[in-house]
């Protein structure tokens, strides 16, 4: 059964799921668009999330812009006993942005996945050297970034 949203919470919506006001209080420079109270805003995005209608409300890092223009995405072979262990051990490290468990395959064994932001050349190399001594972890195959192809959200309401 679709959800009937209502034409402020529309408008609402539109404006959460692009990008945030550069403002001291985003929630409020969105709810004075709207012409309603900065709660309205806040209100409507918890109470879908707490409804499971949305997964997650959160920040895209715009990591290239950003200056981190050395990353990679490593692919790691984990016993599947200590992939909670090595999940947690690598979602500590601030140079790390996504860490999670992926389905193995047949022809590809790898099973927990990080995504490294370096800030000069060499540096995603040394955080992978670094986790795997501290995990006891070294079988990986690094895959750098070479171009950012599309980094969107999706776009329910224009």
């Amino acid at each position: 059964m679709a959800i009937q949203f209502t034409e402020t919470e529309e408008k609402i919506l539109a404006l959460a799921g692009t990008d945030l006001p550069d403002t001291a209080q985003p929630f409020k420079t969105i709810a004075d668009q709207v012409g309603v109270d900065e709660q309205v805003v806040l209100d409507l995005i918890s109470d879908l999330k707490e409804r499971k209608i949305i997964r997650r409300f959160g920040a895209t890092l715009r990591h290239q812009k950003a200056g981190y223009g050395h990353n990679a995405m490593v692919a790691w072979r984990v016993p599947d006993e200590r992939t909670d262990e090595i999940g947690e051990l690598f979602a500590a490290r601030p140079e790390i942005s996504h860490c999670y468990v992926r389905r193995i395959y047949p022809e590809w064994t790898y099973n927990v996945y990080t995504m490294i932001h370096g800030e000069r050349p060499g540096h995603a190399l040394e955080v992978v050297a670094e986790l795997e001594k501290e995990s006891g972890i070294d079988d990986n195959c690094v895959l750098r970034s070479l171009k950012e192809l599309k980094k969107t959200s999706m776009v329910y309401f224009k």
